[in-house]
């Protein structure tokens, strides 16, 4: 009888990414991306990398809860226990949690110990994971960022269709309502109807004022209209829902399954996007999919493409696959984008291929944790 497999070491590294682009919203800009990047290797020889980020601020303290509690937990524990896992590690930290920085050193973990079964069994994850579709549209939300003027978006946006996609996100929450609905007419008039538009207020709205901007958007024909509201007003997004043709999608900043559990039973939302990073990983994300898939609401995830593409393959329910470059700087692989749609990866694990030498002359913090 063979033994199990075990997890021997932990490496932790830290690498800080400048965003291609100037990327403004109604209530941040994006500084840096704080990528913490957590790699297991395991007593079969096969090793396991996941990931989290930041836009800006907490990358040192995901890197600190996983150097103090987490990671050492793991070794000597079975890399197939992944449920088993990730449980033990949130209530461990049960006093953080449900938060942003319990979340993303979760996700950490369990991105990597999913990058390991993969590659343990030869399998790409969407594959291991379900295989329901092999290739998802893909929008883009690598421009229409909030400090762009109309000329600009129309730009952005029709050189976007040119490039084959099939929609690109606009910010919205200029200080009067006037310029969101002139910037948004000026994309709707150059892009035709059969371009899909979606919005992002970024949760920077009040209940008022989000009523207003609805109605002023009704006849623009959007695809939807994201985080309204703060994520935390789960009456006041079923409140916009029902007095708005316009879809509502809410998801990332929402940490836990039971938060989506709550929008789904209220009718909150029309539209899911968790990200695989702020709500603790692939294991939950698997999750929050299938609750949706009951209530017949689709996963459009927020961010991360490299790794969503995959997860949104491996379930029924995904629609769409943000487009935003955000390891181009750390890797060799690139999401494949054909036709409009983003196509699912076919080599073991995430997918992801890293470079491991551009990560070692970039890194800020590389910490490494093994059996005593």
């Amino acid at each position: 009888m063979h033994s199990p497999v075990t997890i021997e070491s932990v490496r932790l590294r830290q690498v800080n990414l400048p965003p291609k682009v100037v990327r403004t919203d109604a209530i941040q800009s994006f500084v840096t991306q704080e990528t913490i990047l957590l790699t297991l290797r395991c007593s079969d020889g096969v090793e396991g990398t996941g990931y989290a980020y930041t836009i800006g601020t907490g990358g040192s303290s995901v890197l600190a809860l996983l150097h103090d509690h987490l990671a050492p937990r793991l070794i000597g524990r079975n890399p197939l226990h992944i449920e088993a896992i990730w449980k033990d590690l949130f209530f461990h930290t049960h006093a953080t949690a449900v938060g942003a920085i319990t979340s993303l050193a979760l996700a950490c973990v369990d991105t990597a110990l999913w990058d390991w079964r993969a590659r343990h069994f030869v399998l790409p994850l969407w594959q291991l994971l379900g295989g329901a579709q092999v290739s998802v549209p893909v929008y883009t939300t690598e421009g229409g960022w909030l400090h762009l003027s109309a000329g600009e978006l129309v730009e952005q946006t029709l050189a976007a269709q040119a490039q084959g996609f099939k929609g690109a996100k606009i910010k919205v929450g200029r200080p009067h309502v006037s310029e969101d609905v002139a910037r948004l007419s000026a994309v709707r008039q150059a892009v035709g109807p059969a371009f899909e538009i979606m919005t992002d207020a970024n949760q920077g709205f009040d209940r008022p004022q989000v009523l207003r901007r609805a109605a002023a958007f009704e006849g623009l024909d959007l695809a939807w209209l994201e985080e309204p509201l703060p994520a935390e007003d789960v009456s006041g997004h079923r409140q916009l829902r029902a007095q708005t043709s316009i879809p509502v999608a809410v998801g990332e900043s929402m940490y836990h399954l039971s938060q989506f559990r709550e929008y789904l039973e209220q009718g909150a939302c029309s539209i899911v996007q968790p990200d695989v990073a702020r709500i603790g990983g692939i294991t939950p994300w698997i999750k929050v999919a299938h609750l949706a898939e009951g209530f017949d609401v689709p996963v459009c995830p927020h961010f991360l493409m490299e790794l969503h593409v995959s997860l949104c393959a491996a379930v029924p329910n995904a629609a769409w696959v943000e487009y935003i470059p955000q390891l181009d700087d750390i890797t060799t692989s690139r999401i494949k984008v054909e036709g409009g749609r983003a196509h699912a990866p076919d080599t073991p694990g995430l997918g992801i291929e890293w470079d491991w030498g551009v990560i070692a002359s970039r890194q800020i913090a590389d910490i490494r944790i093994a059996k005593p």
